[in-house]
């Protein structure tokens, strides 16, 4: 019975050290994406300051956004060690999303004089 209790007391310092690293290793990955995150507001708000025309601000401000968003799903929410199935729903949810948008461009309203 003392091999047992040795053998978890081996395996749960094992167990300690590799748990500290692994934390260790996200809070890296977890710095780097708020570093990230604070830079890409400074470029938002250096953008603002640029007096570009309204299409082009708004091109550049939903670029910069599309790619905060993903190293917020990626990382906060642990989609970038999901399974293949997550990102292929994700892509068929955008898919859908940009045909809605789309869809009134699309069609044609007739205006008849009454």
């Amino acid at each position: 019975m003392s091999d047992h209790a040795a053998a978890d007391a081996h395996a749960a310092g094992h167990s300690d050290g590799h748990d500290i690293e692994e934390i260790k290793k996200h809070l890296r990955v977890y710095y780097m994406v708020f570093g990230a995150l604070a830079v890409l507001t400074v470029v938002t708000v250096a953008v603002s300051y640029l007096h570009l025309s309204t299409s082009l601000a708004i091109g550049a401000a939903l670029a910069i956004a599309t790619v905060k968003s993903s190293l917020v799903a990626g990382f906060f929410m642990h989609l970038v060690s999901e399974k293949k199935i997550i990102f292929w729903v994700l892509i068929l949810t955008i898919v859908f999303f940009v045909a809605v948008m789309l869809l009134p461009s699309m069609t044609q309203f007739e205006h008849h004089g009454g």
